[in-house]
């Protein structure tokens, strides 16, 4: 199952991924799967899904009918065998390119969560790796990109959760709105209370009333640089 540089990594509920030095996954995956708790969504679709950390801890929650977006082939086939592994018969993973998904995706989900590169092509440090940049730079695909298609594949009144950069937020909520998926949560992450925020948690609902809820910070350390009670729930740690 695993090749050299391969790691199983544990998610909990008997649930593993597959991860390797290219495709690994940070807490803003982990996060945004929090974040977006499918709750009564049915059916469920993970764009830039990597090696497919977000779909993977949605099935360790329940049984749910998950289509898992990527384009690169070595993360699609990471998160493929990482389905075999843990014996997933209602979490498919499709090689695609999010921008060319055909009419028959359209309108097809429920939820939609992403976990985009943060990065604008060419700016900050680019990598000499290509799964690095593609992972942090709008290689492939740029945030309108990712917004447009969430869009076009939602459902009426369907959820659009994604995870990005504080400083994207308002050219982030401007193209949700653009494309009739109204902003309706938000919420920051900061690393103890007395930092700024590293990250910024947005869910929008399709051909819903303007109507913001900014939910309190979620901090991810106290000062003694330990877990919050909330980062052990998310991460099912015991307190």
């Amino acid at each position: 199952m695993l090749i050299e540089s391969e790691f199983l990594e544990p998610l909990g509920g008997g649930i593993y991924a597959i991860t390797s030095k290219a495709h690994k996954f940070g807490a803003d995956a982990v996060l945004l799967a929090d974040f977006a708790s499918p709750r009564a969504a049915k059916k469920l679709c993970d764009l830039c899904a990597g090696c497919g950390i977000v779909s993977l801890l949605w099935s360790r929650d329940g049984k749910r009918d998950i289509d898992a977006i990527e384009l690169q082939s070595d993360a699609a086939e990471l998160a493929s065998r990482a389905v075999r592994h843990n014996s997933l018969t209602t979490l498919r993973v499709v090689k695609a390119d999010l921008c060319k998904l055909d009419s028959s995706f359209n309108g097809a989900y429920d939820l939609v969560a992403c976990n985009p590169p943060y990065k604008k092509a060419g700016s900050g440090g680019v990598s000499s790796d290509d799964a690095a940049l593609a992972a942090r730079h709008e290689t492939f695909c740029t945030l309108e990109d990712v917004v447009t298609t969430g869009a076009r594949i939602l459902k009426g009144g369907g959820r659009f959760c994604i995870c990005h950069r504080p400083e994207r937020l308002t050219e982030l909520m401007a193209l949700m709105s653009a494309r009739g998926v109204e902003p309706k949560r938000l919420r920051l992450v900061q690393q103890r209370i007395s930092t700024k925020p590293w990250l910024v948690l947005v869910e929008g609902k399709k051909g819903a009333h303007p109507g913001l809820v900014i939910e309190p910070a979620l901090i991810v350390e106290d000062e003694k640089g330990e877990y919050t009670d909330e980062m052990k729930r998310i991460y099912r740690l015991e307190y």
